[in-house]
């Protein structure tokens, strides 16, 4: 067998066959990275009877003047479990590269090796965890697992089930008062690019050009953008019949704690005071609101399509209206928007760290509201096409530089 270039059309009838794949293996991402100013081909590793056996995207960028490495978004496609065609496929992988002056391939494989339990958090692990050894058998070297987002892509991603959708009570309860203070969901147009850069403009991940991005998808027809805004008047509807509701249940339980003066009793006149306050600022609020604009925009989204599967690829929202429950709000919407015609939505990435201590608590902890399943991936692997080179990059920080990120050693 041997490594060639080969056209977009006889990699997508690869893909038919095979049943892992991801919108990173997309001539759609090509583009998006040609533009982020990395040079790529696309292989594929064929017989004597031109069957492809192996096939990827693979990306490039320089290092310095002489040497540059290659990077492979979610793995090579291939059988990871036929071990003799993997060592045989990296074995030619490193002679075909290293006339090319490649110092290294980076994979991080869309394999899951484990489930996690969403309430004990302990790791369920399956037979995928074998690939780990198959991938350094055939001369991959393991980096560091990552317990946050050190890597180029997360190793712990929250997948949904959109024919089996459900919420916690908690992300219920946040949903419901996002609509009652007038939230709107709208399928944007992407002019209104401005609107979606202030919701995410501090955010740090592998995305770095939004617009180059939607328009690298847009032209396939693979992406959505999406907008959450206040409609003012409408949150100061809802607020003063909120108000005048929970105002008459108020007259009606100080007429019976009058009367029977029980605990129980106490403890509901309690709860309805604190509301009654709640929905009197809210109207406070929502007056102010309509008096210097009739609509707010208080987060977005940017969402890929790719076959069975939607991916919230980044979302953010405005920070000075967290209270109205914007995230918890777009999220649940774009799941129903897709509901009837995909299986699964990819709420992106989470850390594998479940403590209350972790920094990336409340991240963690607004997706699993969404009852997802949680998978823990592969991790990080490099394949040293030119080994003294490599480890002198590694060792000298170069390697840590050039991806702007603590660099995981080697195990």
């Amino acid at each position: 067998m041997q490594i060639k270039e080969i056209t977009y059309e006889e990699f997508e009838n690869f893909i038919d066959t095979i049943p892992i794949g991801s919108f990173y293996q997309t001539l759609s991402y090509a583009n998006y990275m040609k533009k982020s100013g990395f040079s790529y081909e696309l292989i594929g590793y064929i017989d004597k009877e031109n069957k492809i056996h192996a096939a990827s995207f693979v990306f490039f960028k320089h290092l310095n003047f002489l040497f540059q490495y290659g990077y492979v978004p979610k793995g090579f496609l291939l059988d990871y479990f036929d071990n003799d065609l993997l060592k045989k496929f990296t074995e030619d992988l490193t002679s075909y590269y290293k006339k090319k002056r490649v110092v290294f391939l980076k994979i991080n494989p869309e394999i899951a090796t484990a489930t996690i339990d969403t309430k004990t958090f302990q790791k369920k692990y399956n037979q995928n965890i074998e690939i780990k050894s198959h991938l350094i058998d055939a001369g991959f070297r393991k980096l560091r697992d990552n317990l946050y987002f050190e890597s180029q892509l997360p190793r712990y991603n929250a997948i949904v089930s959109l024919k089996n959708l459900s919420l916690q009570k908690n992300t219920r309860n946040k949903v419901r008062r996002g609509r009652e203070k007038g939230l709107q969901f709208e399928v944007a147009d992407f002019s209104g690019i401005g609107i979606f850069n202030d919701f995410i403009k501090r955010k740090k991940d592998s995305l770095t050009n939004y617009p180059e991005f939607y328009q690298s998808f847009f032209d396939a027809k693979m992406i959505d953008y999406f907008l959450v805004s206040i409609d003012t008047h409408l949150f100061l509807d809802n607020a003063k019949n909120a108000y005048e509701k929970e105002l008459q249940k108020n007259s009606h339980l100080t007429e019976i704690l009058s009367h029977e003066k029980t605990e129980k009793n106490k403890n509901k006149k309690m709860l309805s005071d604190k509301k009654l306050l709640a929905y009197k600022s809210d109207v406070m609020d929502a007056k102010s609101l309509v008096e210097e604009v009739s609509k707010i925009y208080v987060a977005g989204a940017l969402v890929v399509k790719y076959k069975n599967r939607i991916s919230i690829v980044v979302s953010g929202y405005d920070k000075k209206y967290k209270h109205f429950q914007p995230n918890y709000f777009l999220h649940y919407e774009i799941l129903k928007y897709y509901e009837k015609h995909y299986d699964f939505a990819d709420l992106n990435g989470m850390t594998g760290d479940f403590t209350p201590e972790n920094p990336y608590y409340g991240l963690n902890a607004f997706k699993l509201g969404f009852d997802p399943k949680v998978y823990e991936f592969l991790g990080e692997y490099d394949l040293p096409i030119l080994p003294f080179v490599y480890q002198s990059m590694s060792k000298n920080g170069k390697l840590a530089k050039v991806f702007n990120k603590k660099y995981s050693k080697i195990k």
